[in-house]
């Protein structure tokens, strides 16, 4: 058995779709489709789309097309999956693969968004050099500060965050904009890119770069998610209703990064490609060339969009690792540390890089991380179509079966490409260096065949075993470790539940002081990704299992004649807490405390000391004797 938390906890159900109709109702829901949809204009798009243009003018167009409308697909069965179900992607996986498959997917996802996070830094020092002349090495140092920057705006609440994404898609499209109307692109020849051709190595190498700077794996886990920010009636026409709102967004959202791909190819393409300058790979050739061929405003617009681009994405790094890091590993660190961690993993390759492959290596690894994103695209996607097409979990709003069709032949399509790809390179990297063939047949050979087995894995696990709605786990022996105590004077005594053993020593403990004359408030904060940025109550599949795992603790007290309520708090779970105090009266307050040492507290944030600073009333902290 195991326990859901909500996703994104602090900020789970914070904003309200219920009473509002006509654009107040839309407004309400647009928001999280924009919120992926920069991770689909991230500068890891910028090196893919800049080299198809540049080295096949406008014949790549019709990749960009596809993966755009895969992208479509794919994140409206993510949207389903987090508004029907209440669960995203890493905690449906949770549910339905073994813990050790879970630890699998948990590393292949996080490299993916330290891939994602590459690029970004990679994109973010890139525009600071453009701009201000400002050398790679310090602009790479200098993202480390976007870290606070996001905190700052997570704290300010979620529609705070939307708001500030959206303005940054405005300064990207703007740009681009009048980009467009500077290089004059060949419209005939623009329209002929929309045709589909055959791909050689090269093509097919930039297309799956394409493909994975696109449709992005963690935009999917973090979709799922996000969708759960918005307090919907859980009618059935209240879901569907969640479901039609969300589909425009997605839409919308997309189409605009469309825009934004489509218009950075196409500069190449016009610009580049139409000139004669067939390589350019690099994000600052393409700035030079632009001021040579167009003049200042081009290059300066095009920075501008590159920095804007880079900011805007390192967000959906970060919450997609939160998601990620609780919903398969059911593991929970203070998101600063987990941002900080996240982006030293990937500014380190960029320093390598930078020392020993030069300033020129910095595009090349830029092309890389997108082809990265794309193999690791399949152990998302393959449950994704699983999850929305089970009847049993997901009942009358399970996919209709061409949908199902479609999303099967997409991820055959995206599988297919990444093992021809895969298979191609090891045999070029063998090729071109005798003396690497040994790394290569027992090293690297051997891990691909072991992903593939793994993927293969991740396909039938489904189809074997279908997956079951799962409970939370009621600490067992409540019951018989609760005496009859002496009363006490408290009237009000809160008590912090958090499913451990540490609940029985704390209600023993609370009971001692107030004895069957007292009111006990039975705490328990909700503190997933979701709830930090949205924080109100939503009846999902985490909420109910929470609220009926809490009853169980009011019921054994009741048939001991005690009197208790629950009260379920949604973000940081000190302010929580603090809350419910103030709220409900509470008199004294009965914590557990689970013991951690300094290093711990570091990582897992201490919430016994700041909770004592934030109430006006006794606080007891009870500990497990050692054994």
């Amino acid at each position: 058995m195991s326990t859901n938390s909500e996703s994104l906890s602090s900020v789970h159900s914070s904003v309200e779709t219920q009473n509002k109709t006509g654009w107040r109702k839309i407004l309400a829901f647009i928001g999280p489709a924009y919120l992926i949809s920069v991770g689909y204009m991230d500068p890891g798009n910028w090196a893919t789309d800049l080299q198809a243009g540049s080295q096949f003018g406008y014949k790549l167009v019709w990749v960009l097309l596809m993966s755009n409308l895969i992208a479509l697909l794919l994140q409206s069965l993510s949207a389903r999956l987090g508004i029907v179900r209440g669960l995203d992607i890493a905690q449906a996986s949770k549910n339905t693969y073994p813990r050790f498959i879970n630890f699998c997917l948990y590393v292949l996802a996080q490299i993916a968004i330290i891939a994602c996070d590459l690029a970004e830094i990679i994109g973010m020092a890139i525009g600071l050099q453009l701009l201000f002349g400002l050398p790679l090495i310090w602009g790479v140092s200098i993202t480390m500060l976007d870290t606070i920057l996001l905190l700052f705006l997570l704290n300010k609440g979620m529609r705070r965050l939307e708001g500030f994404i959206v303005s940054l898609i405005f300064i990207v499209g703007f740009s681009f904009l009048i980009e467009m109307i500077i290089v004059k692109p060949d419209l005939p020849e623009l329209a002929k890119g929309f045709i589909p051709s055959p791909l050689n190595h090269d093509a097919l190498y930039i297309a799956i770069g394409i493909i994975g700077a696109t449709v992005m794996p963690h935009n999917l886990y973090l979709h799922s998610s996000l969708v759960q920010t918005r307090k919907i009636d859980r009618s059935d026409a209240g879901i569907r209703s969640a479901l039609k709102f969300n589909f425009w967004d997605t839409t919308i959202a997309l189409n605009l990064a469309f825009f934004v791909n489509a218009a950075i190819l196409i500069l190449a393409a016009s610009a580049f490609f139409r000139n004669g300058y067939h390589q350019v790979a690099e994000i600052q050739d393409a700035h030079k060339l632009l001021s040579n061929i167009f003049g200042p405003m081009a290059p300066k617009l095009f920075a501008i969009a590159l920095i804007a681009a880079g900011q805007s994405s390192t967000v959906t790094g970060t919450l997609a690792g939160q998601i990620i890091m609780e919903g398969h590993l059911n593991l929970r660190i203070a998101p600063w540390l987990r941002r900080l961690l996240t982006r030293l993993l990937a500014i380190l390759p960029a320093y390598l890089t930078l020392l020993y492959a030069g300033e020129n290596g910095l595009g090349r690894l830029l092309v890389l991380s997108q082809v990265v994103l794309s193999l690791q695209l399949g152990f998302a996607v393959i449950p994704l179509i699983h999850f929305t097409s089970d009847k049993q979990t997901m009942g009358k709003f399970v996919i209709k079966p061409w949908i199902k069709i479609l999303a099967w032949i997409f991820a055959i399509l995206i599988v297919g490409l990444n093992a021809r790809l895969v298979i191609e390179e090891i045999n070029k990297w063998s090729d071109a260096n005798p003396q690497s063939r040994y790394i290569v047949h027992y090293v690297i050979t051997p891990i691909a065949i072991a992903v593939g087995v793994l993927l293969l894995y991740v396909f039938i696990k489904p189809l074997i075993s279908k997956t079951t709605k799962s409970t939370a786990a009621v600490p067992h022996g409540i019951a018989v470790a609760i005496q009859e105590l002496d009363e006490v004077s408290y009237n009000r005594i809160g008590i912090a539940i958090d499913f451990s053993n540490n609940d029985q020593i704390a209600i023993k403990h609370a009971i001692t002081q107030g004895g069957k004359k007292a009111m006990y408030t039975l705490i328990h904060v909700v503190e997933t990704a979701g709830a930090r940025y949205h924080g109100t109550q939503v009846m999902d599949y985490e909420t109910q299992s929470d609220f009926a795992n809490m009853e169980q603790y009011v019921t054994a007290l009741e048939q001991l004649g005690y009197q208790s309520v629950t009260r379920i708090g949604y973000g940081n779970r000190a302010n929580a807490i603090a809350k419910v105090v103030r709220d409900e009266g509470v008199d004294f307050l009965v914590m557990g405390s689970h013991g951690h040492k300094a290093m711990k507290d570091l990582i897992y944030g201490t919430t016994v000391d700041t909770v004592r600073h934030l109430v006006n009333v006794p606080v007891l902290v009870v500990k497990p004797a050692k054994k």
